[in-house]
């Protein structure tokens, strides 16, 4: 089986769906993986150490490809350049991207949706929103930290001291988590705000305030995700919000 890993076209993204040292394991008489040109340089990875583990570059991944796996959706032209009757692995979001849909089932390609892998202890090393959600609740407390134009942490000077920042986390899934215990990490004063009142346990087992209004278990499904709440209770937590963003 030829395995094909194209360089990533959407704007801004530089990750790679397979790295030099996954090729080395899985390559085997059965299984030769062809990267296009250039396909690692956003993670910093060149040409030559996808080549000293057993791949190819090449400018066309699509046409000699069994199976095609990347990070995000196929756009328009790379579509038509796929297979017949190939398949592919990625992030395809199908229940609003139902032209891509249409076109695979018409290309004959057979398709698997990496955000419709069921979130079990099975599948762990398969979840990509889990591992994903972590990264981006990490950079984004990163990124508050660069353009908020105060310090993170209280400093104690000759000149005087500092006070500490308070950051504020809306939503304490696995993205919020990560952003409270990296905003911790820095310094910052850390409060946040989630509908589950599960939610609480987790926040506070991290170090934060957690906002309080009055939740009910109505909040949360049974597998604890978080369910559309009625107008009146939108209301009071934007009032809730609303106080708490003016500190």
């Amino acid at each position: 089986m030829i395995i094909g890993i194209p360089k990533e076209s959407m704007p801004g993204e530089n990750r790679v769906a397979i790295l030099p040292a996954e090729i080395k394991r899985l390559s085997s008489d059965d299984l030769f993986f062809i990267l296009e040109s250039c396909a690692g340089s956003g993670s910093h990875i060149s040409d030559d150490d996808y080549r000293n583990v057993g791949a190819e570059i090449s400018a066309d991944v699509y046409s000699d490809s069994d199976l095609i796996i990347r990070i995000n959706p196929p756009n328009e032209q790379e579509l038509v350049k796929i297979k017949s009757n190939s398949t592919i692995i990625s992030l395809l979001t199908p229940f609003t991207n139902h032209t891509l849909v249409k076109n695979l089932a018409k290309n004959k390609t057979s398709a698997f949706c990496l955000e419709l892998i069921p979130r079990s202890t099975y599948a762990q090393s398969m979840d990509v929103l889990s591992s994903q959600a972590t990264v981006a609740g990490y950079r984004a407390v990163l990124n508050a930290a660069t353009h908020i134009g105060k310090f993170f942490p209280m400093l104690m000077t000759p000149a005087g001291t500092i006070k500490p920042s308070t950051i504020l986390i809306i939503g304490t899934g696995v993205a919020g988590l990560q952003a409270i215990a990296t905003a911790n990490r820095l310094g910052a004063k850390v409060e946040a705000f989630d509908v589950r009142p599960a939610a609480r346990e987790q926040v506070e087992s991290l170090g934060a305030k957690f906002l309080y209004m009055d939740l009910d278990d109505s909040a949360e499904t049974d597998s604890g995700y978080a369910v559309e709440m009625n107008e009146d209770f939108i209301r009071k937590e934007m009032e809730l919000l609303h106080d708490a963003a003016k500190r």
